[in-house]
């Protein structure tokens, strides 16, 4: 069974020289979604957030995060807030709120997956790190808050 330290050491090496919208190092940013969820396969599935689907190229998928000895919950949680190949696509595109509230909607129905995903849109939305917002980004984190009410609307899978 693999650890949070595991999860952690494999999110930096993924995110190794890359960074945010702001141009700080991106590992920062699933570490604070980390810090905003408390169950400890919520943190493991917090912090890798996003090395599937941003990190693939650099060999990261479900299968490689699997033999790592993640278990069932941690991987329904990552599969749960990976956006699927019918869910990609620019933001400007026509639809894509609509694909976007999909994969959403998809996301909280998972049990850590909801939680994994509301800390990411929480800490997505928060334009302080941003030092000049353009309107795209006011776009953007407009979009991240109508994402957060749709799940906030939604009954929690916890509460069964």
């Amino acid at each position: 069974m693999s650890t949070l330290e595991r999860a952690i050491a494999i999110a930096a090496t993924a995110h190794a020289g890359t960074q945010d919208k702001a141009g700080a190092p991106y590992i920062l940013h699933p570490l604070r979604v980390m810090m905003r969820v408390e169950s400890l396969e919520a943190k493991m599935v917090a912090v890798l957030h996003d090395v599937v689907e941003d990190c693939r190229e650099k060999g990261w998928d479900f299968a490689r995060l699997e033999s790592e000895g993640f278990g069932p919950a941690v991987l329904a949680g990552l599969r749960a807030v990976t956006k699927q190949a019918d869910e990609e696509g620019k933001h400007s595109d026509p639809g894509y709120e609509e694909v976007y509230l999909r994969f959403v909607r998809r996301a909280a129905a998972d049990p850590i997956g909801r939680q994994v995903k509301i800390a990411d849109l929480e800490d997505n939305a928060d334009l302080s790190r941003i030092a000049s917002p353009t309107e795209r980004d006011l776009q953007r984190v407009a979009r991240y808050r109508r994402a957060l009410e749709l799940i906030r609307s939604l009954p929690d899978p916890r509460q069964g």
